[in-house]
């Protein structure tokens, strides 16, 4: 190691413009003020989070409350000037809304009053001598608490203080715990009123609390698909590619079929009233839409790259080898899966109870309504950037470990003799002294992120204004922000490997990564990209198949069903569960490309300085070669050099 360190040190006088290679030579502390600065900005995550402990109430929004300030299902505490309120509701858990039939808004919110009871009425309730019977049958008070069940036919104010009759029928919907009016008249009304008219905050999550098993078990299965997708990468043959391309043709066309179909299906359904089913509708045909343009484009793409199948098969089995040494790669994404839930399910628990931050405030009839406060929305937006930072900060960490790992191993001079606990190595380091650039590196991709989600905000606002020509312009902006963010995500892989290898700062990583791989971009670029490629089909694959089986599941439940947002979920949650567990691959292949780059400009193959790659991966590297010089000189030059290529970088 103090010969290779001799060999690359820089005199001052020699080249004070160019600085060389290092691999491992070299460390120290890098972008320490990112460090510092990622820090602040959980300072400001944790006085939210212990800002909407204080202030919030999620049970509010989760097990339902009354008009009065309590929470059904749990022990309330007074509000003040709220006679009716603070009481006991620990065995009603149920809501009830004093007239459902004739719901009516105001402020777009609901304006019957609403009730904790302990069951809904399943049966007609046709007069108050009903409703008493009900009360003393079951328990269960449908009038106001103030009015005692013995005067419910004695209190000549019983019609204000009771529910209007007929009572219908209703039974519990896992819809925060509402009572649902069964007859169709009331049901028609009652859903449209609750379900279209209500905040936007309490329709997506009372979609994802309707269909929390049901997304459970996409999630599963997503995860499964995944851990099949990623040992297939792992045993690939050429048959398996074979197998694997048209499975992911014909998975792409009949899910294009099959969303196709619903549309059909949905269309001429003559059921369809409620605001929410049309969602269904129009998220039916959005995707149907996409899926058969990235269809279309793949099934082009494939067609474009096929004939270099094998080439790519032989850089996996390639990349595998490295995996072999070092097999616990692959359960490195098992780390960053865990870590990712526990702090998505942190993230959701702020959410909730930011959204129900507010201060009480007693209206007429003693009544209590919750006025948001001051700063709430800031705090959202900040609270997103945070999901996003954070998130992404956590995938970077995952990059930089196989990075590590991967420069540790290939930069190992005795094959023969693996280096110890790679992975741990490559931990440590990133703690010691490269966090602040895995910070910097998600912090870029959350700066592309962001203006995406406000164009995306802006396009559905511009859509309702049917203005195309501004619509239009803002669906190129957002493509284009798209290319920026895989161009910085490749950026940032290279950045990262190149930290690895010369402990530099992440712009100076960048920088050095980005020149030297131009300069050797024509050894591998085509089969790198074709690999990429590969891996991308695979995440298709999985993302294919969970959507599908959620549709599936959904389609069976279409009644008061906002599976709009829980399908999107779970699409987003696939995709990414398939990008941890896949990613491996190709964050194995990238670094393999640029410590591929680095042996050559820091060693010329002399027995001085040979190069540190393995012989299958020196074998294949000359094969490529071959190829190259067969395309650039002819069949006959081909042909003349068939025994021999140098190996040998574009530009030196």
């Amino acid at each position: 190691m103090q010969c290779l360190g001799a060999e690359y040190l820089v005199s001052e006088e020699r080249t004070p413009r160019q600085r060389e290679w290092r691999p491992q030579i070299y460390r120290k502390c890098t972008d320490t003020a990112w460090l510092f600065l990622f820090f602040f900005f959980w300072t400001g995550l944790m006085f939210i989070m212990g800002y909407s402990a204080v202030a919030g109430a999620a049970e509010r929004l989760l097990l339902g409350s009354d008009s009065f300030g309590n929470v059904c299902g749990k022990r309330n505490s007074p509000v003040e000037g709220a006679s009716l309120s603070g009481q006991d509701m620990t065995l009603k858990k149920h809501v009830f809304f004093m007239n459902s039939c004739n719901l009516d808004i105001k402020d777009r919110k609901l304006g019957s009053t609403a009730l904790c009871v302990s069951s809904c009425p399943e049966e007609q309730l046709n007069t108050l001598e009903e409703v008493q019977l009900f009360a003393n049958t079951t328990g269960s008070f449908l009038c106001i608490y103030s009015l005692n069940s013995f005067n419910y036919t004695r209190d000549p104010n019983a019609d204000s203080l009771c529910p209007r009759l007929p009572v219908p029928p209703s039974k519990s919907f896992p819809l925060f715990n509402r009572c649902m009016p069964q007859t169709p008249e009331c049901y028609s009304l009652f859903a449209s009123v609750l379900i279209n008219d209500v905040d936007t905050l309490h329709r997506i999550l009372s979609g994802i609390m309707s269909a929390r098993d049901t997304i459970l078990g996409l999630c599963i299965l997503a995860l499964a698909l995944s851990l099949t997708m990623m040992l297939a990468f792992r045993f690939i043959t050429t048959l398996l590619v074979h197998i694997f391309i048209s499975l992911v043709i014909l998975g792409l066309l009949f899910v294009c079929g099959i969303l196709w179909w619903l549309y059909y299906d949905y269309t001429n359904d003559l059921s369809i009233e409620l605001d929410t089913e049309k969602e269904n509708m129009t998220c039916v045909l959005g995707f149907a839409v996409v899926s058969t343009v990235i269809t279309a484009f793949l099934l082009v793409l494939i067609f474009v790259l096929r004939k270099r199948i094998k080439l790519t098969v032989e850089i996996f089995q390639v990349a595998n080898k490295v995996i072999r040494s070092s097999p616990f790669l692959l359960f490195q994404p098992l780390w960053t899966f865990t870590i990712l839930i526990f702090f998505w399910i942190f993230w959701v628990a702020v959410l909730l109870s930011l959204g129900t931050a507010g201060v009480a405030q007693v209206i007429e009839g003693g009544q209590v309504e919750y006025k948001p406060l001051s700063g709430i929305r800031y705090m959202w937006w900040y609270h997103l950037i945070g999901l996003i930072w954070t998130s992404e900060f956590i995938l970077a960490c995952q990059q930089m470990t196989i990075a590590g790992a991967v420069v540790t191993c290939y930069f190992n001079r005795n094959k023969n003799d693996p280096p110890d606990h790679p992975i741990l190595s490559s931990l440590s380091i990133l703690f010691c002294y490269h966090q602040g650039t895995v910070v910097k590196g998600s912090f870029l991709i959350t700066v592309t992120r962001i203006p995406r989600t406000i164009l995306m905000c802006i396009y559905d606002t511009l859509k309702a204004k049917h203005s195309t020509w501004s619509r239009g312009m803002l669906r190129c902006c957002y493509c284009c922000s798209l290319c920026v963010a895989r161009y910085l995500r490749h950026l940032n892989q290279n950045a990262y490997t190149a930290t690895a290898i010369n402990g530099t700062d992440f712009c100076t990583s960048a920088k050095d990564a980005l020149k030297i791989a131009s300069k050797n971009s024509s050894h591998f670029a085509p089969i790198n990209y074709f690999g990429d490629f590969m891996i991308f089909l695979g995440k298709v694959l999985v993302v294919c198949f969970t959507v599908f089986g959620g549709l599936m599941a959904f389609n069976y439940n279409r009644v008061l069903q906002v599976w709009t947002i829980p399908l999107l979920l779970v699409t987003f949650f696939a995709y990414l569960v398939a990008h941890s567990f896949l990613s491996v691959f190709e964050t194995v292949l990238d670094a393999l490309f640029l410590c591929f780059a680095v042996d050559l400009e820091t060693n010329d193959g002399s027995s001085e300085k040979p190069y540190l790659m393995d012989q299958d991966f020196l074998s294949f590297v000359k094969r490529i070669n071959r190829v190259n010089t067969a395309r650039g000189q002819g069949d006959k030059d081909s042909a003349r050099t068939e025994e021999g290529t140098e190996l040998r970088p574009i530009g030196r």
